[in-house]
């Protein structure tokens, strides 16, 4: 899809993802249930836009392409456009309705860069600038909501605080307001972090109902997909083998029951 007005009546199940990952890292293998079950989900990557190549990147933006393997000789916008060959190859893969948004990464916004420090972009708090994006993002949702009132909504519960999530994340209470189906989901890998999960529950205040999807079946094509992101495997998880641990650990632990793998989601009450 190439624009919000391509998005048809046919999408029932519509996941936002901040970035060109966090979809499949988090619920992948809701997913492939959903896929198996005949229905084909589409995934929105909000800040999916390329920076203009007169961005002056902060040493913290320069230290993520490096950790990418990206050389400064590439250019600033090739970041962006290898994590779109692989969220592409992703998406066909696992045959996903897909739509990028033209929301720079928040290493990509201000000048002076808004986020300059690791601390200031998780963990931080979303800079006064910002709050554009929140009010536009949240009135094409509304309008996307008042077109298919039915869809469910999965979106990023903000666990970690990364700006980009925490903006998703308001934009989407709008819906919530409106009594949309919303499901938040628990973002990997910032649900690792002892203590993350409830300090953010405890931050959004609100009251939240646990809903549980079984997907044993389809965790290694969670983890298959996953791995398509190579990139940011090595900054995210350290590598192929930490990630797949992290993967099958943390879904089976919400049951520990014999092969049982779940993944949650919090749905406001």
């Amino acid at each position: 899809l190439t624009s919000l007005n391509d998005i048809t009546k046919h999408s029932r199940h519509i996941f936002l993802s901040p970035h060109y990952d966090d979809v499949i890292f988090s619920c992948g293998g809701t997913i492939g249930v959903q896929l198996s079950s005949g229905v084909r989900p589409l995934v929105i990557t909000v800040f999916g836009g390329v920076p203009s190549a007169t961005t002056q990147l902060s040493s913290l933006a320069q230290q993520d392409h490096r950790d990418m393997d990206i050389a400064p000789v590439q250019g600033v916008g090739a970041a962006i456009e290898l994590r779109r060959q692989e969220d592409q190859r992703v998406m066909e893969y696992l045959d996903l309705d897909y739509l990028w948004l033209d929301y720079l990464d928040a290493i990509y916004r201000g000048t002076p860069a808004y986020y300059p420090t690791k601390a200031s972009l998780i963990g931080g708090d979303v800079n006064p600038s910002d709050l554009a994006i929140d009010r536009q993002l949240a009135q094409d949702l509304v309008a996307l909501h008042e077109r298919l009132p039915d869809a469910a909504w999965y979106a990023p519960l903000g666990i970690g605080r990364h700006v980009d999530h925490q903006l998703v994340c308001s934009a989407v209470d709008r819906l919530v307001q409106r009594n949309a189906k919303v499901y938040f989901y628990e973002e990997m890998p910032y649900v690792l972090e002892p203590g993350a999960l409830d300090a953010r529950l405890a931050e959004l205040g609100g009251a939240f109902e646990p809903a549980l999807v079984e997907m044993s079946e389809f965790l290694p094509v969670r983890i298959e997909a996953s791995e398509m992101y190579t990139s940011r495997i090595r900054p995210d998880f350290g590598d192929v083998a930490n990630m797949r641990r992290d993967f099958e650990q943390y879904t089976h632990s919400l049951r520990p029951v014999e092969t049982v793998h779940l993944e949650r989601y919090w749905t406001p009450r």
